[in-house]
């Protein structure tokens, strides 16, 4: 491989992890929105580090749902399984209706490969998926109250 294959090979693995966070993303909303669960997409989170800190550390966008009470917890549960979407168009390799593109040298196996990347359920995703009950019960809790002993009735 020379340089020049090596940066383009570089470059093409980037751009495709790049537009697979954000497509991660966005299928999680997909769900949320086909749902009708309200929810809040935060590009670029990390105030602290800015936007190039947070580009850097992958963090280009999360997606917040706001549960309620009436939210079904299966709604949290597919939402945080649905990136898995992302790896169909290699599932479809074998019927041959998308050529492989781990075949012959070209850049499109560095990119199957970042996109791929991309199609995992985060850690933060499968704990959505395990605990997706205590978080429908967690919005339905009314919280602490404000109340200080001092201002409490007595």
């Amino acid at each position: 491989m020379t340089p020049i294959d090596l940066a383009a090979a570089v470059a093409a693995l980037a751009l495709a992890v790049s537009l697979g966070l954000v497509a991660h993303e966005l299928a999680h909303a997909a769900v949320l929105r086909a749902a009708g669960v309200a929810y809040r997409i935060d590009w670029f989170p990390g105030d602290e580090t800015g936007v190039l800190g947070a580009g850097l550390r992958g963090r280009w966008a999360a997606v917040r749902p706001r549960a309620t009470a009436e939210t079904p917890a299966w709604v949290l549960r597919c939402s945080a399984v649905m990136p898995l979407a992302l790896a169909a168009p290699l599932a479809l390799v074998p019927l041959g209706a998308v050529p492989d593109p781990f075949a012959g040298e070209g850049l499109a196996r560095f990119a199957a490969v970042g996109w791929m990347a991309c199609a995992l359920p985060s850690p933060q995703d499968f704990s959505v998926l395990w605990y997706a009950d205590a978080a429908v019960a967690e919005a339905t809790d009314p919280g602490p109250t404000d109340e200080s002993p001092a201002t409490r009735p007595q």
